[in-house]
């Protein structure tokens, strides 16, 4: 087989009530502020219907690769559904996939977000793309709880 896949599940908590975060994590435009790879974020589609609140964005990350950074631009989407659960997915190049679900539940501290996300790369990528992959989302998660500690209204 020339793809390899993992499951990695990585949790935040985050000083905010859930509606707040569920909101900010929602619009990728904020990513430009917590996720350490995102440069940029254009959102291309934007429908609410049935299934919930979805949004398609293109994305500019750059990907670090020793001492330089590749500018990669690709495609992620986010569905927010009707209970309140977050789907997402990235597509990049080449076969690079990132199915997550995203759950935002109460707790002492406000919310403690939970990402479930599925990874899919080739092979010879897999083992860097998993280890960038819950690096960025870990720091990702970590820097959501920053915001809401620096912007509590």
């Amino acid at each position: 087989m020339w793809t390899a896949q993992t499951r990695r599940r990585l949790s935040a908590d985050v000083p905010a009530a859930p509606d707040e975060v569920r909101v900010f994590y929602c619009d990728l435009h904020n990513m430009t502020k917590v996720h350490p790879l995102v440069m940029s974020v254009h959102c291309e589609k934007h429908q609410i219907g049935p299934d919930g609140d979805y949004r398609d964005y293109r994305i500019d990350d750059r990907i670090p690769l020793g001492p330089l950074a590749l500018r990669v631009r690709y495609r992620a989407s986010v569905l927010l559904a009707p209970d309140g659960v977050a789907h997402t997915r990235a597509r990049q190049f080449p076969q690079v996939q990132l199915d997550g679900t995203v759950t935002f539940t109460p707790a002492a501290a406000g919310t403690t977000i939970t990402e479930c996300i599925d990874i899919s790369a080739p092979r010879p990528l897999a083992g860097y793309t998993v280890r960038q992959a819950v690096k960025a989302h870990t720091a990702m998660l970590a820097r959501i709880g920053d915001y809401f500690r620096s912007n509590p209204d």
